[in-house]
């Protein structure tokens, strides 16, 4: 197998007009230069050159400067000067090209592939017979051999195209999966920066609403739905960024101080959270550090929709070789405001976290609350 590929591989580098124009000159030279060297079907005795052996070799070799572009007509003079140089006598070395222009044809030829081969055979027979006659009379074994011969060339040039057509529609496939797998980790970027940013302005904009008689608290909380809008803005921006062609592929993990920026503005939007990390980041986390951000801030902004003022807790214990991270609440806020979620941002977490090898688990608790556990090993990418 790695032998077909090397030669499909060198067939590919091999395929432009500028590498057979020299080709179909060497062969042109090297056959008036080596007589009596070639194909020899049908016995007739050699004859020497003359005039019409220089336009026998001539159509067997200089049309395969253009067998890229005209791969049919390059074919057919080419099999018009071997069956003049055959009834000849000539038996050139030139002869040589026959299998190169049926391998070419059969691997460029995009319509009409099955009429084509028809054709050469249907012009093989009166070749042939006009050999036998004319010959000492060579058993009829002797052609068919020659056929199965160049039908050889021919399906080594099938299998070249199909290999090639096989080879782009794969690159066609990957390059799909490579749009999609964008998509969707650009819709999961959205998804985790816009729902919490957003979420957050909708629970404080809808306290807001109850506090006209209390002033400094109606400032204080209208306060904290601008300072919420201005980092969804930033987040979005440094989102932009990334899809910018210019701009590095590798988001850059927010860093560990961000964490309690969540969990303070959290707070603010009325959701009493106990936040506690421990222990030290590892030197190099990959993207473990950025899949614990995206888990507590899904988290949040979960308990923010459907457990609007349950005691929350947030634990994060960094390792040496991974990270742990436990978001719980404990079910004692309203109900109230709970809505259908498409599940998005869970599964969305699910994946983040398998990819980089590590374990995720999301439930009801007894007491009616929820919890959500991440186990991420460091040094991974994603």
């Amino acid at each position: 197998m790695t032998g077909l590929l090397r030669i499909q591989e060198l067939w590919r580098r091999s395929g432009s007009t500028a590498w057979y124009a020299p080709l179909a000159l060497v062969l042109f030279a090297a056959s008036l230069v080596y007589h009596s060297n070639g194909t020899e079907l049908g016995g007739l005795p050699t004859r020497p050159y003359d005039a019409l052996a220089v336009a026998a070799v001539a159509l067997q070799c200089l049309p395969l400067a253009g067998r890229r572009r005209w791969p049919v007509t390059c074919f057919a003079l080419v099999a018009l000067g071997f069956a003049l140089d055959q009834l000849r006598g000539y038996h050139t070395f030139a002869g040589t090209a026959l299998p190169i222009a049926l391998i070419s044809v059969a691997s460029l030829l995009e319509h009409h592939r099955r009429a084509t081969a028809l054709a050469f055979t249907t012009a093989y027979v009166p070749l042939a017979v006009a050999l036998h006659q004319l010959g000492p009379g060579e058993p009829p074994s002797e052609f068919v051999t020659f056929y199965l011969a160049v039908a050889l060339a021919w399906g080594v040039g099938a299998w070249l195209r199909s290999s090639r057509a096989a080879e782009a529609e794969h690159r066609r496939r990957v390059a799909e999966d490579t749009r999609t797998a964008e998509r969707t980790r650009i819709a999961r970027e959205l998804h985790d920066v816009v729902t919490h940013h957003v979420t957050a302005m909708v629970v404080q904009a809808e306290a807001a609403r109850y506090l006209t008689a209390v002033p400094d608290r109606l400032d204080q909380s209208l306060t904290a739905v601008t300072d919420t809008g201005r980092r969804a803005i930033t987040d979005l921006r440094h989102l932009l960024d990334l899809l910018n062609p210019d701009h590095g592929t590798e988001a850059t993990p927010p860093p560990v101080g961000r964490l309690l920026t969540l969990v303070e503005q959290t707070r603010r939007a009325g959701q009493p959270v106990e936040f506690t990390e421990e222990g030290t980041p590892a030197e190099s986390t990959g993207s473990a550090d950025l899949v614990a951000y995206r888990v507590v801030q899904e988290s949040l902004t979960n308990a923010l929709k459907y457990a609007h003022g349950s005691r929350t807790s947030v634990q994060v214990r960094h390792g040496e070789r991974e990270i742990t991270v436990e978001v719980s609440t404990d079910g004692s806020g309203s109900k109230a405001a709970r809505t259908g979620g498409s599940g998005r941002g869970l599964a969305g977490l699910r994946e983040r976290v398998e990819v980089l090898g590590g374990d995720f688990s999301a439930g009801r608790r007894p007491d009616g609350g929820f919890v959500v556990r991440g186990r991420i090993p460091v040094g991974s990418s994603s």
